[in-house]
């Protein structure tokens, strides 16, 4: 279904989800103070307009409420994303994403009616420091502060066994939900399907267990 946002703020962070947004047929209008950075979105948001957001009547001039999701990913000026996340929700935009630069901001952010708030900078790095840590990872995505869902390579000592064999969930409490071999897609595994090296594995399990499980299979 295509959706139509408001995109405040047109750094990388903004600029990037506004390709990532058309890309997915999605109607963006992407604002920005800055003429250049404005210029440069020109040719692939829906609307790209210069306007200080900070100023209510300019938001309302913009037909802010018409949208049923905006993001505020204004950089380094964290006074003004702040004030433009409290006036849009008063102008009753029903969803208002905010990007924030530290959990101070965060707070802030959600205090004066932000329904989500992501830190870009903090969930890369973590992200970067897990898959560092792991000669497996590949990607995850944070489920909860202590479950992941996972995405690793098959370690070798798996080559060859079958689901049953390994018994996953019962000696580590992860669970594979599916197997990866070349362009194939196994969803739901049946316990006697056995596991190759090549395969990728996409398996839900406590940060503690995850890692539990890939120390004992690279041993």
């Amino acid at each position: 279904m295509k959706k139509q946002f408001i995109v405040i703020g047109l750094g990388r962070f903004g600029s990037s989800l506004t390709q990532t947004l058309i890309a997915n047929g999605h109607e963006v209008l992407a604002v920005d103070k800055d003429e250049q950075l404005v210029q440069d979105m020109a040719a692939i948001a829906t609307h790209a307009l210069q306007a200080d957001c900070t100023d209510e009547a300019v938001l309302r001039e913009l037909g802010a409420r018409n949208f049923t999701h905006a993001v505020v990913s204004i950089g380094e000026d964290m006074q003004a994303s702040i004030l433009a996340t409290l006036l849009l929700k008063e102008i009753g935009v029903p969803k208002v994403t905010a990007k924030a630069r530290n959990q101070r901001h965060g707070s802030v952010l959600r205090k004066v009616g932000a329904d989500y708030v992501v830190y870009p900078e903090r969930d890369m790095a973590t992200r970067l420091g897990h898959q560092l840590s792991s000669n497996n990872l590949i990607d995850y995505i944070e489920l909860s502060p202590d479950y992941n869902l996972v995405e690793i390579h098959a370690p070798e000592a798996m080559n060859g066994r079958s689901l049953q064999e390994l018994n996953i969930r019962a000696n580590y409490g992860c669970t594979i939900i599916a197997i990866k071999t070349g362009d194939q897609m196994n969803v739901s595994p049946k316990a006697e399907d056995a596991i190759r090296t090549g395969d990728i594995l996409l398996m839900i399990g406590s940060n503690d267990d995850i890692r539990d499980l890939e120390e004992d299979f690279e041993r």
